[in-house]
């Protein structure tokens, strides 16, 4: 029994380390290499695993932790941000999908009541795949990927009730309980059980555990943590996703957010691709082989369909063209709730079977199909780009006194005080829409990269006297400091530094003209704060006066330790103290004095 565990165990690794790095080497991501490897070794392929339902319902852990994960990136208040995209997005992409999937089904012929649950099933997508499909491309915080989950979020908050509705409504002449009011209840109750847990308990218990210094514990206490909530929500009839999920928002705003996700994340990775190699083991390959080409075009309509309906809900609710197509590629496929749908629908439906199993095919079918489509998406945006792109203005030297890399919202302070002033200067940007925006206004900019040598020098960068670093990408400024510094190290540098990190590097590199995007502006503002809380212009000034400084101060020693952690954590606490010393002192002074 050991021996055939661990010869599974080692078919599954050995196939995922073959599969994946092929599938990803091709550009279709991880996820579809997991599922091809699947179904290969499954209990209808080389049969190397026989007990796929027993995979199945382990690696569903998987995303569990998935869900707790992204919960720690959502704090509650942007969850309620997300409110408009989570109701009406997502609702609307649901009535809409179960209305289209539930009409085809009843074409087929299929009885209504059974139509109606199977478009139900078939609207849902797969919160695992479309999120971890996000996560691998980096788009899970761009606009479409935060409205992609607000749908896939929806789907499941609908699933819930499904799941005593779905029984109920397919009982033919059975007594059954529909999903009354004491339901809703039940399933509030537990939410608010979750929250009360999250807020008063757990934070107690994790600040107790992180006094014994022992990381050890505190991985077992944040497992311990993720399954209790997943055990006690399934026992009680609500999604274990869901449940862990509002543990992860819950936690969100705790000083422990990123221990429990770095301790969570490496199991989250290995159950993630178990889950979808059981997914792939699940695929009956003698019923594709019975219908390939009716399997293949079923698939197809079904997933063209489903971007149709969500590309539409997505411009219904202002959401632009790429931005609804994207989400629309991204969660086309079916959803692993349908499974379980599909497996009620099968204990009250046994003539059903087939069409189910078939079902089934389809939704593993559409996860295949999904990363395919996403590969073309990709390469056709390359092409589309590689075709829009227009040639780099030829830049004639003018004799400018000042160079401004980046004609932004940054660079255009620059360009106006030097434009009053009559004093010479030649302005750079890549970004074509910018430039015609602005030479509408009669400013010229000229469309290049300022990162290219030859182009400053056709600019007249051996004759002027600046730079001024105005760039929106830090490491294209950093690379243009660099070019300055080794080719045109006459010329001063004045940048823009946009975070404390990028002031870091900038430092680093010798730049001592530099302002950090938003301090001074929200420095000023603090000021104006302090006069309206009954401070003189005075003390406001010469307090806000003592605050730059020190962080000036600051910065600079920060920068001398930043590569290491510790102390830089030091540092940044004893500048803190220090801080709120010389503050102290201010307002102490001050009352002396008045």
């Amino acid at each position: 029994m050991a021996g055939d565990l661990l010869l599974q165990a080692l078919s599954m690794m050995g196939a995922a380390l073959i599969a994946v790095p092929l599938f990803k080497w091709l550009g279709f991501g991880s996820v579809l290499g997991y599922l091809i490897a699947g179904i290969v070794i499954g209990p209808f392929g080389l049969s190397l695993i026989h007990e796929a339902k027993e995979v199945a319902h382990f690696s569903e852990l998987g995303v569990v932790f998935l869900l707790f994960i992204i919960g720690l990136e959502i704090q509650p208040q942007k969850l309620w941000r997300m409110r408009r995209h989570l109701f009406g997005l997502g609702g609307a992409q649901i009535v809409l999908s179960t209305f289209i999937f539930g009409s085809a089904a009843l074409a087929f012929g299929i009885e209504g009541r059974l139509a109606l649950v199977i478009g139900l099933a078939l609207s849902l997508s797969s919160t695992a795949f479309a999120i971890q499909s996000l996560i691998e491309r980096g788009h899970f915080q761009n606009e479409f990927g935060r409205a992609s989950f607000a749908t896939l979020l929806m789907q499941d908050l609908v699933a819930i009730p499904a799941l005593s509705i779905v029984p109920w409504l397919l009982r033919d002449g059975v007594q059954g309980s529909a999903y009354s009011s004491l339901d809703l209840g039940r399933d509030i109750a537990i939410i608010l059980t979750v929250f009360l847990a999250g807020r008063y308990f757990t934070r107690p218990v994790f600040r107790l555990v992180a006094s014994t210094r022992s990381r050890e514990t505190f991985t077992v206490t944040a497992l311990f943590i993720v399954l209790g909530v997943a055990a006690i929500t399934t026992q009680l009839g609500v999604s274990a996703a869901l449940g862990t999920f509002l543990a992860g928002v819950l936690l969100a705003g705790s000083e422990y957010r990123h221990e429990l996700e770095t301790n969570i994340e490496p199991f989250k990775g290995l159950l993630m691709g178990m889950f979808f190699m059981a997914v792939g083991m699940g695929v009956d390959l003698s019923l594709v082989m019975r219908a390939p080409i009716t399997l293949a075009a079923l698939t197809l309509a079904y997933v063209t369909l489903k971007i149709l309906v969500i590309y539409g809900a997505g411009r219904l609710f202002k959401m632009s063209n790429p931005n609804s197509r994207l989400m629309a590629i991204y969660i086309s496929q079916g959803g692993e709730f349908a499974f379980v749908l599909f497996g009620i629908v099968a204990s009250l439906k046994p003539q059903a079977q087939e069409t189910l199993g078939f079902l089934t095919a389809l939704i593993t079918a559409s996860m295949i199909l999904t990363p395919i489509i996403l590969w073309f998406e990709e390469r056709l945006s390359i092409w589309r780009a590689a075709e829009a792109k227009r040639e780099f203005d030829k830049i004639e030297n003018e004799s400018p006194q000042v160079l401004l890399a980046g004609y932004g919202r940054f660079g255009q302070m620059f360009g106006r005080v030097l434009t009053a002033q009559e004093i010479p200067y030649v302005a750079i940007d890549n970004d074509p829409e910018q430039i015609e925006l602005v030479r509408r206004f009669g400013t010229k900019v000229y469309y290049g990269d300022a990162t290219r040598e030859d182009l400053l020098e056709s600019a007249g960068a051996a004759n002027a006297k600046a730079i001024v670093l105005a760039l929106d990408d830090t490491e294209k400024s950093i690379e243009l400091v660099k070019l300055v510094k080794s080719k045109f190290s006459h010329l001063k540098i004045f940048a823009r530094a946009r975070n404390r990190g990028h002031a870091f590097e900038l430092l680093d590199l010798g730049v001592e003209n530099f302002k950090r995007e938003v301090f001074d502006s929200s420095v000023s503002l603090v000021g104006e704060l302090l006069l309206e809380l009954g401070y003189s212009q005075e003390s406001a000034n010469r307090l806000i006066s003592r605050f730059k400084s020190h962080d000036e101060i600051m910065l600079r020693e920060q920068a001398k330790v930043r590569t290491d952690n510790k102390t830089l954590v030091s540092v940044s606490k004893q500048g803190t103290a220090q801080l709120a010393e010389v503050l102290r002192e201010d307002r102490l002074q001050s009352r002396i004095n008045s």
